[in-house]
């Protein structure tokens, strides 16, 4: 059920309980639970966080939670499966979703007592009609009705009566098997393509300013929230903008102090601003040229993992006149006269090499006189601390990542630009191999890379952020240097290796790079169809239905049912 008054059907029912907090591992839903941590401390709630990765661990924190509370509040996490049906709740358990998810499982739609979707519905969700999905069970005994005085009626009148009521019958069979026919088809139609919706970040942000406790720190951690959808390509270009616009309103209230306030202010305090910057991922934490390199942007549109795109890159450079000693050098350490320019001779030299809108809008923080941030920074760092290899124990990496987003640990948030920077060179490093060697093969209707098994680097893969971040930017590499028409059109399966001694890969399947992409992505349904017909060894544990694990020696059968269901 939608609640349509988040502050009256949620906070104020749940403020004086003690709450369970399930969030899902991905930045954004970080960031909600920021928002949401900061309200439950103004407010002396209690509650006790666990962070979920996927299904298996919901379904595990519920049944160890469930008889010391009463409400649950999910993040990021399920809405798009029967909540009722997977967790088998008391009848006095209470669910409260904000999820980005979509589609919405239908059940949870329109069940009117458990389930409460923190969802804003300006979002085109298209649910289909209650009536068209639902029906009450007709009462069997009417379809044989008037028999019991038939017995003293003359023989040909029974009969008449008889194939009438029969007609009857035959006639309600027909009309039920078509509302099964058409309610099948109307399921379909609802659920083949995952998407997401409006940040959760936003929502719980929202929540925080109806009942005017908002705060800079909360508005800027809404903004990362945003900003994640965008880096890991979630939400469509407008659907970006139309969020940053909603979002510049709310920068504006809280920092609209003039320029002589400014020159005064205490050395912790925070500065939001609204800028048009550069695509150039952690540029101002990097070296120009290492990140020009390692941007998805740049790499992608210069052609950086061949010999010719690294002349071009060289050309590009000579373009703007700045000399490879500055850009090679840490951003901070360059020539103060050339970083002031810097955007300006950036955009200009761009635009020559077909790169028109390498400028995107977006928010930057200052914290106090020193540190400088914009949001796709915090997102890299965040993401990289949740998926950090060097530890690899869940929990630890989700409070790692959830303490960078505090302005009190910028240590934190440096240490996750570190561990963002090696991540992203290993990916082009992949992206560049793949395409040299020719990994990428067209399967007929979606085109399909392996890593196999000593591929460089390839155990950072078995994280779902960082091959997603892979896969997305091998297919917009991929469409830039083939010369093959159909292959710029189709999507892209990716799988890896992802647990040696269990025998697994997890397999990522992603919609086709094109200017007009919806983002919407069949994958889910496809690969549960794939496992189904070939009684492949499946597990469908992750939040985002086109993420699954595969038993390896189970993967060229299971490849092949998915080319002939796409077909």
């Amino acid at each position: 059920m939608f609640l349509s008054d988040f502050r009256k059907e949620f906070y104020d029912v749940i403020v004086n309980q003690r709450v369970l907090l399930l969030v899902a591992s991905d930045v954004d839903a970080l960031c909600a639970c920021k928002i949401l941590q900061a309200l439950f401390q103004c407010d002396h709630v209690q509650y006790t966080l666990v962070p979920v990765a996927g299904w298996q661990d919901l379904e595990t924190a519920f049944l160890e939670h469930k008889e010391q509370f009463k409400y649950l509040v999910l993040i990021n996490c399920g809405a798009n499966l029967d909540l009722l049906e997977t967790l088998q709740p008391d009848e006095d358990t209470v669910f409260y979703v904000c999820d980005t998810h979509r589609p919405i499982d239908i059940v949870n739609v329109y069940n009117d007592t458990q389930v409460k979707l923190l969802i804003k519905q300006d979002d085109d969700l298209g649910i289909p009609a209650y009536d068209d999905l639902f029906r009450d069970e007709e009462d069997k005994n009417s379809e044989d009705s008037g028999n019991e005085s038939e017995g003293s009626e003359p023989s040909e009148k029974r009969r008449r009566f008889d194939e009438a009521a029969l007609e009857r019958r035959i006639d309600r069979r027909r009309q039920r098997r078509e509302w099964e026919e058409r309610r099948r088809e109307i399921l379909f139609e609802y659920e083949q393509y995952e998407y997401h919706g409006t940040s959760s970040a936003m929502v719980i942000f929202e929540l925080a300013w109806i009942m005017s406790k908002d705060s800079n720190d909360m508005l800027w951690w809404a903004i990362v929230g945003l900003t994640d959808q965008w880096v890991h390509d979630k939400i469509t270009h407008i659907k970006y903008v139309t969020d940053v616009g909603i979002v510049q309103r709310h920068v504006s209230r809280h920092n609209h102090r003039n320029e002589d306030e400014e020159n005064t202010l205490s050395i912790d305090c925070m500065r939001i601003s609204f800028d048009y910057d550069l695509r150039l991922a952690l540029y101002q934490h990097w070296s120009l040229y290492e990140s020009m390199c390692n941007s998805s942007y740049t790499y992608s549109n210069l052609k950086l993992w061949s010999i010719q795109g690294l002349k071009r890159l060289q050309e590009f450079l000579a373009d703007m006149g700045l000399p490879l000693k500055e850009v090679r050098q840490k951003f901070n350490s360059m020539d103060i006269s050339l970083k002031e320019n810097l955007q300006e001779m950036i955009e200009e030299s761009a635009t020559k090499f077909g790169m028109k809108d390498i400028r995107m809008q977006t928010f930057s923080v200052h914290f106090g006189f020193k540190n400088k941030f914009l949001a796709s920074d915090v997102v890299y760092s965040a993401a990289s601390l949740l998926e950090n290899l060097e530890k690899d124990k869940g929990n630890e990496n989700f409070i790692e990542a959830l303490d960078s987003l505090s302005r009190s640990n910028p240590e934190k948030l440096q240490q996750g630009l570190e561990l963002a920077k090696q991540q992203l060179r290993a990916i082009h490093q992949t992206v560049a191999s793949c395409i040299c060697t020719n990994l990428i093969i067209s399967q007929g209707p979606f085109l399909y890379c392996y890593l196999q098994e000593g591929t460089p680097d390839v155990k950072i893969y078995s994280k779902p952020i960082c091959l997603k971040l892979l896969c997305k930017h091998l297919l917009k590499c991929f469409v830039r240097s083939t010369k093959n028409k159909r292959c710029k059109v189709l999507p892209l399966v990716i799988a890896a290796p992802m647990d040696l001694e269990k025998g697994t890969v997890i397999v990522i399947g992603i919609p086709p790079e094109t200017e007009s992409s919806d983002k919407k992505n069949f994958f889910g349904k496809a690969f549960e169809k794939a496992a189904e017909s070939t009684s492949s060894r499946t597990l469908h544990d992750h939040f985002d239905t086109s993420i699954i694990e595969l038993k390896t020696e189970d993967r060229s059968k299971f490849l092949d049912a998915l080319i002939s269901l796409l077909t």
